[in-house]
């Protein structure tokens, strides 16, 4: 869904090729409170900041927790909705509120819903990751 997009931009009609590239702790990287989701708007670089707050009011509000999936998913239609409205393309970083995580969770797993599958998020540059470390109950004796 929005993992890989196409939208075309208000102002010049360009097409604009939207990928996810990441999903990053800012407590790391900025000292802030939030995920930072990296996308490439055709090949340049747009972070969409979604407060760590709302993992904590999902889980309040469902008990469920949000995934690194649905937090792509929600920035990446939080991004397509900016393109279409005319965003400020001189921006690099749009920080989302708790309210518009959680509207945008709701509309992505009200989309979800239709297609009754969540994608997974692709594969970059070919590169598989190893994952024959992680302990699961099928490879723990």
């Amino acid at each position: 869904m929005y993992e890989d997009f196409h939208v075309k931009d208000l102002w010049t009609g360009e097409d604009l090729h939207c990928r996810w590239k990441a999903n990053i702790v800012a407590i790391a990287t900025r000292h802030a409170d939030a995920v930072d989701v990296r996308y490439e708007v055709n090949g340049r670089a747009m972070w969409i900041a979604l407060p760590c707050l709302a993992w904590v009011e999902q889980k309040k509000r469902t008990g469920k927790v949000i995934t690194d999936g649905l937090a792509a998913q929600i920035a990446g239609r939080h991004l397509k909705g900016l393109i279409e409205q005319g965003y400020d393309a001189s921006r690099e970083m749009y920080t989302m509120s708790v309210e518009e995580v959680l509207e945008h969770l709701d509309a992505v797993l009200e989309e979800l819903k239709q297609s009754h599958v969540l994608p997974s998020l692709p594969v970059l540059d070919g590169v598989t990751q190893d994952t024959s470390f992680i302990p699961t109950p099928s490879r723990q004796s």
